[in-house]
């Protein structure tokens, strides 16, 4: 499946800011899931954009704005080729061992009704990949997914399954909260979701095109496997891998000392164009 996509990202900072450092996550990477057609990043601002791989081997680029400046906007726009593969993930860049990811954060935490979620899940199945369903399949049922922040601040597990209701963001780091208390290594993915069903006219190309986060889970055996807790399928061609990390904080997409974010995605796929708008604020 061939999907084009157009991610628009603008922060707005106090007037007459200056010298800002910004680092951008929005360029994804080739596996044997997806194929990077063509990619591009623009800034409204005259700068030189610093090329280099974070800890994980997410593609970031940095670079600094001499202000004085109100707003900074980047827009990323690319080609992706994807293929479905049930959700197995061969050719990432691995720069840790799976055991890293056993590895708990403030948005991660197992608390003590996180811990009981997750003890359910054990309960129901005997090997680790049924356990993973197991937990998907609980925390789509008891967790319901609503609108919200795809990239920007999500709630932590324990908010998320207090609540009964989370963005993606908040889902996935529910499921990896779960995963790591079973013993089994958890990531957090951030990425793009196609619409399902763009044909039969234009009535059909409606769907939903969008910046999403979802989860990946080390099964033996297996090795990596997405996890969409908030949609309960692993995932698909329609999915776009962009960065991975512990949480949602290390594949923020622009990271920096703004006020305010305004986001504006659209997945297009080679049948015809998706639209998505987000707005959202980060203090």
């Amino acid at each position: 499946m061939r999907i084009r996509i157009r991610h628009e990202i603008t922060q707005r900072f106090d007037p007459g800011s200056r010298n800002m450092a910004v680092t951008v996550r929005l360029t994804p990477r080739s596996h044997e899931g997806q194929f990077i057609l063509r990619w591009t990043l623009d800034l409204n601002s005259d700068c030189r954009l610093a090329a280099q791989e974070d800890a994980f081997g997410n593609l970031c680029h940095t670079f600094s704005v001499d202000g004085p400046t109100d707003h900074l906007s980047v827009v990323a726009e690319g080609e992706v080729e994807t293929q479905d593969t049930t959700g197995v993930m061969h050719g990432t860049v691995e720069r840790f061992p799976p055991s890293l990811f056993l590895r708990q954060t403030d948005l991660t935490e197992a608390t003590p009704a996180v811990v009981a979620f997750a003890e359910g899940a054990r309960l129901t199945e005997d090997d680790p990949l049924g356990q993973l369903h197991a937990l998907m399949v609980a925390l789509h049922e008891t967790v319901e997914e609503q609108e919200g922040p795809a990239l920007g601040g999500p709630l932590s597990a324990h908010a998320a399954l207090e609540a009964g209701k989370a963005c993606s963001g908040g889902i996935a780091h529910l499921f990896t909260a779960a995963a790591r208390h079973l013993g089994l290594p958890a990531r957090h993915i951030s990425g793009y979701l196609a619409p399902e069903d763009p044909e039969e006219g234009e009535a059909k190309r409606e769907g939903v095109g969008a910046a999403r986060h979802w989860a990946e889970a080390y099964a033996p055996k297996y090795g990596w496997i997405s996890f969409d807790a908030g949609r309960n399928l692993c995932g698909t061609e329609h999915y776009v891998r962009l960065a991975v990390a512990l949480d949602a904080m290390g594949v923020a997409p622009l990271r920096s000392a703004g006020l305010e974010v305004e986001e504006q995605v659209s997945a297009l796929d080679s049948r015809g164009p998706q639209k998505l708008a987000q707005a959202q604020s980060q203090n």
